[in-house]
């Protein structure tokens, strides 16, 4: 893919930015929804701690090859994830 080889690293680099903070953006109105809602929580243990590794995954993967948009936009990710885990948590026991 030559193309790509010609557009800028600063432009992928903000790209990635705006996108990585677009998906925090839907994490945080799920964790919202969940913290709001007086029912169960649709959402398994299994699968918020699964995107939770991958979050810290992609985190150390841009601390690896220095790349400041998935740095940033995994950091907050991890966190924004972290809290959701508290409220199914909560949920789930909860309702037990």
């Amino acid at each position: 893919m030559d193309f790509l080889d010609n557009i800028p690293t600063s432009y992928f680099e903000t790209a990635g930015l705006i996108v990585g903070i677009g998906a925090n953006v839907v994490i945080s109105l799920q964790v919202y929804k969940e913290f709001k809602s007086k029912q169960k929580s649709s959402l398994s243990l299994g699968y918020v701690i699964g995107w939770w590794l991958i979050f810290i995954f992609w985190f150390l993967y841009g601390i690896r090859f220095d790349a400041l948009a998935i740095i940033i936009s995994n950091s907050l990710a991890t966190v924004i994830q972290t809290i959701l885990i508290f409220v199914v948590v909560k949920k789930t026991r909860k309702d037990s």
